[in-house]
């Protein structure tokens, strides 16, 4: 019978005394099986917590790779890292984006609290924004339940805390108590007798927001049918948006922030517009990279990353 040794770098205190570890396997096998088999001798290493690697490279084995094909033999020996606590994608998002829908109406129904200068009339501005913001991550929160596939099925559970930073304080708090506060109030000079009191120029910015939310929307729904569930198949989005980029989810979510921005014209809403766009930036860049590697020529060389014509 044919066996490999598994060896382990960074491995946790109660895995330590079971390496190196010497399993039997057959040439057909994956290097997820590899994973389960390790995982059943030592269960508290569950194989998303596992990064194997041939010795002494650091690029690490894509689950779904044989490996015959990999050219691991009998006696060959693989190098197991510790990826520590995981935590799955779909919890990720919907406690980042549960976060803002939570604390939002916290400040827009209890503004006294925050502001401490009587009760806060609320403007047709802040009811407008309101709506939005929630209704925004009410979408994203359902789109993660029932639209999204994921890649990677997990992520380092510390990493949370980091990611959830973005939402919950930038677009959550920071952005929840400028919007809300008395400058932006019915009574305040800053909305009376602006174009900010206008009913004609917020619905015309709701419609907006809306329109790119749709198209966010849609979006998605196409990213969704090019994996089938349980898979991890890559292939080349076409239909609405991605004509001429990549990542059009991206470029139609800045614009949702935009209009938020500019009907509002709050330094929070921007500067969340800047941070965000920047981010979703790298992502694009990233991604547009690795399709065009992934499909070299068959890949529309037109296509930019995130915003038409640009980049």
């Amino acid at each position: 019978m044919s066996t490999l040794t598994i060896s382990a770098t960074r491995v946790p205190p109660f895995a330590r005394k079971s390496f190196p570890l010497t399993i039997p396997f057959s040439p057909d096998e994956t290097v997820e099986d590899i994973k389960k088999t390790i995982a059943a001798k030592i269960p508290k290493l569950y194989t998303s917590r596992q990064r194997l690697t041939l010795k002494s490279e650091k690029k690490p084995l894509a689950d779904e790779t044989k490996l015959k094909d990999a050219g691991i033999g009998s006696g060959a020996e693989l190098e197991l890292k510790d990826l520590g606590p995981q935590i799955g994608w779909k919890t990720v998002f919907v406690v980042e984006y549960t976060g803002p829908l939570l604390i939002h109406p916290i400040f827009y129904y209890l503004p006294e609290i925050f502001y401490g200068k009587g009760p806060v009339i609320h403007s047709q501005l802040q009811n407008f924004v309101f709506a939005m913001v929630e209704l925004h991550f009410a979408k994203r929160v359902l789109e993660t339940l029932f639209i999204h596939r994921f890649s990677h099925g997990t992520m380092p559970l510390f990493n949370i805390f980091k990611n959830s930073f973005h939402y919950h304080v930038l677009s959550g708090v920071l952005l929840a108590l400028d919007l809300y506060r008395p400058a932006f109030s019915a009574t305040s000079p800053y909305i009376q007798g602006t174009f900010r009191n206008d009913e004609t120029f917020l619905w015309i910015c709701a419609g907006l927001w809306a329109f790119f939310e749709l198209s966010n929307l849609s979006t998605h729904l196409t990213l969704r049918s090019l994996r089938p569930a349980g898979t991890k198949k890559r292939a080349i989005p076409f239909g609405y948006g991605f004509g001429m980029v990549s990542c059009p989810n991206y470029f139609f979510e800045t614009l949702g922030w935009t209009v938020v921005a500019g009907m509002t014209g709050s330094y929070a809403a921007y500067f969340f517009l800047v941070v965000g766009t920047g981010q979703m930036l790298l992502w694009a860049l990233k991604k547009h990279k690795n399709y065009k590697k992934d499909f070299g020529k068959e890949y529309p060389r037109g296509r930019k990353a995130m915003f038409p014509f640009l980049i």
